[in-house]
C-alpha cells in the first residue's frame, strides 16, 4: 500500500499504546502510519459517571465521525468501548489478541485486610464508575463504599496514591500494556469467573470505512478470528439486553477443551446483587441467545434448595438465593472430629508448602497452634479453602480452582515437585493432589480431622439437592431415595463420582465454590 494511514485515537497514554501498537505492527508489512489525536466526549466530562453520560460511544462517536468524513483511514479503539452497532458506511477489520481480561484491585497497603475477602478492609471506599464492577464487587462484599472514579488509568492510579480511595479497581490488560510498577499497592487479581469482565475486555478494534477493501486485505494479518469468535457471542449479549457503558453486565467467552465456555453475570442496577451464569456448548451458533434467555424475568426459577452444609445469612450462595426468594434447606450430615490434639514441630522443620483440600483442614490444622517456618509456602483447592487460610491471617501462594483435583494436582506439581510437601486432612483423604507429584517430592500426609456420619438422616422435598462432598451422599442415601422430580448438583468430580456409581444425573459446577453453586442453581 503506497499511502501514508492516518490512525484516529485518543490522546490517552492507553490509547497511543494502543494506536502505536497497530502502527508499529503495519510498519512491519511496509505500511506507513501516522496518528491523529482526537478528543471524545469521554474525554471531555471527566465530571460524571458513565450512566449519567447521554447516548453510547462517549469514547469513539469522535473517532468514527472523522472516519466518516475521510480525515481518518483507521479508528483504533478498546473493543469495549464500541457500541454493538457500527455506524453505516464503517466495518471492523481486524481484532487484537485478548490481553488477559482479569481485574486488578489496587489496595493502600495500610487498608489491607488478609482475612477478609479480597484483602481489603471492612467498609473500605473503593473507586470505580462502572456497575458492572460495583454490583459484583459489593455481592462479594456488602460493607464496601463504592464511589465514582474517572479519568485515564495513571490518572486513577495517582488519585489511589493520594488516599482519595483505600481502593480502586482497574482492567489488568491496561496497566499491563502501559507497564506500570504497581508494588507500592497491595494488589488482588480477580480471574474473569470471579469478577465476569465487559464484553469484548482486552481486545483491541480497528475501525475502517466499509467501502476500503484495499485496506481491509491489508489489515487482515492483524486479525484473529478465533478471538473474533468469542467476541461474537459476548457482544450479541450485550446487544440482546440492549445494554451500553452502564448496564451491569460482564460476559466472558473462552474455548477450553474444544468447548465455548461463556460466564455471565447481570444485574438492573449497580446496587443490586446480580445473576451469574455458566454455559458451555461445542459451537457458538445460538449460544448468545440461550445466555440471554435464562435471564429473562418470566422464567420459571426453582424455589427450594437443600444443601448440606451449614450457610451463614451473609453466604454469597444464600443472597444469591434470596434475591429470588429460593427457600434453603442448609444442614451439614457429617460431623468432623479432629484426630490430633498436639502437633510435633519437628514435622514442620524443613516443610516448604503445606496444601489444604478443603475448609475442614485449615481449621483443624491451625488449631494445633503450629510453628510455621519462615518461607513456607500455602496451597489450597478452591476458594473456600483460600478464605478459609486468609481468616487465619495468611495468603495462599497457589489456588487450585475447578472441579477436578487431577487437573488442580498437574498445576500443582509444576510449583511443587522436588520440594518437602505437608497435607493436613482427613484421615480417610483420597490423597488426589499428592499422586499427582513426581517421586522426588517428599510428601507428609497428616491426619487432623476424622469424618462420622451421622445417623438416621431426614429427607427433604426441596426441588435441589446440593451435595458438597461424598461423605454427604452416603450420609443421605444411607436413609433416603431420590424423588423423580428432584434434580442434584454434585461439588467436585469425587462427589459427582459417587453419583455415577448410582446412576443419578447431575449438574457439576464450574467452579466448587458459592459462585459456582449459585449459577449451577440459577442456570437449572
Amino acid at each position: 500500500m503506497e499511502r501514508t494511514l492516518i490512525i484516529g485515537t485518543r490522546g490517552s497514554e492507553l490509547a497511543l499504546w494502543q494506536a502505536n501498537f497497530v502502527k508499529d505492527s503495519l510498519a512491519k508489512v511496509n505500511i506507513n502510519v501516522e496518528l491523529k489525536i482526537i478528543k471524545t466526549q469521554g474525554d471531555r466530562i471527566l465530571n460524571l459517571s458513565f450512566d449519567k453520560l447521554e447516548g453510547k460511544g462517549f469514547f469513539t462517536k469522535e473517532l468514527e465521525e472523522e472516519l466518516l468524513a475521510g480525515t481518518i483511514d483507521i479508528a483504533v479503539h478498546s473493543h469495549k468501548d464500541l457500541p454493538t452497532e457500527n455506524p453505516p458506511g464503517l466495518i471492523i477489520a481486524a481484532v487484537s489478541e485478548r490481553e488477559d481480561p482479569s481485574e486488578l484491585l489496587l489496595i493502600l497497603k495500610d487498608c489491607v485486610d488478609v482475612k477478609q475477602k479480597l484483602s481489603v478492609k471492612y467498609g473500605a471506599t473503593v473507586g470505580t464508575s462502572s456497575n458492572r464492577r460495583k454490583a459484583q464487587l459489593l455481592a462479594y462484599r456488602p460493607d464496601l463504599e463504592i464511589e465514582d472514579l474517572r479519568g485515564n488509568v495513571p490518572t486513577r492510579i495517582n488519585k489511589l496514591r493520594e488516599e482519595k480511595y483505600d481502593a480502586i479497581m482497574l482492567a489488568k490488560a491496561g496497566v499491563s500494556r502501559l507497564g506500570i510498577d504497581l508494588s507500592e499497592f497491595h494488589v488482588e487479581e480477580l480471574t474473569p469467573n470471579e469478577i465476569v469482565p465487559a464484553p469484548a475486555q482486552g481486545v483491541l478494534a480497528i475501525q475502517i470505512r466499509e467501502s476500503d477493501t484495499e485496506l481491509f486485505e491489508a489489515l487482515q494479518v492483524l486479525h484473529h478470528p478465533d478471538v473474533a469468535e468469542e467476541l461474537a457471542v459476548e457482544r450479541t449479549v450485550l446487544k440482546l439486553f440492549g445494554g451500553g457503558c452502564h448496564l451491569p453486565l460482564g460476559c466472558y467467552c473462552r474455548k477450553e477443551d474444544g468447548l465455548f465456555q461463556v460466564f455471565t453475570s447481570k444485574a438492573e442496577a449497580g446496587d443490586e446483587f446480580p445473576d451469574r451464569l455458566f454455559l458451555e456448548a461445542p459451537q457458538t451458533e445460538g449460544l448468545s441467545a440461550k445466555v440471554v434467555a435464562a435471564f429473562n424475568p418470566d422464567r420459571k426459577i426453582i424455589k427450594s434448595v437443600f444443601i448440606s452444609r451449614e450457610v451463614s445469612d451473609q453466604s454469597y450462595f444464600k443472597r444469591a438465593l434470596a434475591k429470588h426468594h429460593v427457600q434453603i434447606d442448609a444442614r451439614s450430615l457429617i460431623r468432623t472430629v479432629p484426630v490430633i490434639t498436639k502437633l510435633d514441630s519437628y514435622i514442620l522443620k524443613h516443610i516448604d508448602w503445606i496444601f489444604f483440600s478443603s475448609k475442614n483442614a485449615v481449621e483443624y490444622f491451625f488449631q494445633l497452634n503450629p510453628l510455621l517456618p519462615k518461607d513456607v509456602k500455602f496451597g489450597v483447592m478452591g476458594a473456600g479453602s483460600e478464605e478459609m487460610l486468609r481468616r487465619k491471617g495468611h495468603f495462599a501462594d497457589f489456588t487450585g480452582l475447578g472441579n477436578d483435583s487431577a487437573d488442580v494436582a498437574e498445576e500443582f506439581a509444576k510449583v511443587a515437585n522436588g520440594t518437602q510437601v505437608l497435607f493436613p486432612g482427613a484421615e480417610d483423604s483420597l490423597k488426589s493432589i499428592q499422586k499427582g507429584l513426581s517421586a522426588d517430592t517428599k510428601v507428609i500426609d497428616l491426619a487432623v480431622y476424622e469424618t462420622v456420619l451421622e445417623d438416621d438422616v431426614e429427607g427433604t422435598g426441596a426441588e435441589v439437592l446440593v451435595f458438597t462432598s461424598p461423605s454427604n451422599v452416603d450420609a443421605y442415601f444411607a436413609d433416603n431415595l431420590l424423588d423423580p422430580y428432584q434434580k442434584v448438583i454434585a461439588i467436585g468430580k469425587s462427589t459427582g463420582k459417587k453419583f455415577d456409581e448410582m446412576g443419578v444425573k447431575y449438574t457439576l459446577p464450574f467452579s466448587p465454590d458459592e459462585v459456582g453453586l449459585a449459577e449451577a442453581v440459577f442456570g437449572l
